[in-house]
Parts: structure tokens; C-alpha cells; sequence
């Protein structure tokens, strides 16, 4: 199957505006045998099936993971 290049993944902010973050497929597969993407820093980690379904995966120790609002591809 072929999976997105990228995602952008949207959480709520308490800020006026949500957290965008871009999120590029690695070459490594989570347990549900979806690919895991990672933005540019390697901090946020998610696996992401190919019916948009996130797992967040913490890349550290004291990680409190959220949950993305939205998942979507990135337009062109």
C-alpha cells in the first residue's frame, strides 16, 4: 500500500490559533504495521494507519502525548 509522504497534524492550542505540525513518513513501522512519521526535530512521533487512525508514540521519558483534532494530507 502506499502511504502519504506527510501529514499535518492539528492539536488544540491554548493559544488563539491550533499547533500545526508536519509530520514526514520514516522508513519505520509501528506495532499495528503502519508506517511512523516524525516531524523534523523527532519529537513528535505517530503512527498513522491508512484510515487516518493516529497513534502517538512518545519519543522521551515524561511525554505527555495529546491527540491530534485533525489529520490531513498537506495541499500542494
Amino acid at each position: 500500500m502506499d502511504y502519504p509522504e506527510s501529514y499535518q497534524l492539528v492539536f488544540q492550542a491554548s493559544a488563539v490559533e491550533d499547533d500545526t505540525v508536519i509530520v514526514r513518513r520514516t522508513a519505520q513501522s509501528g506495532a499495528g504495521g503502519y508506517p511512523i512519521y516524525e516531524d523534523e526535530t523527532g519529537i513528535v512521533r505517530a503512527e498513522i494507519s491508512d484510515r487516518g487512525e493516529v497513534r502517538m508514540l512518545a519519543s522521551g521519558g515524561h511525554q505527555v502525548l495529546g491527540t491530534p483534532l485533525v489529520v490531513r494530507e498537506p495541499s500542494a
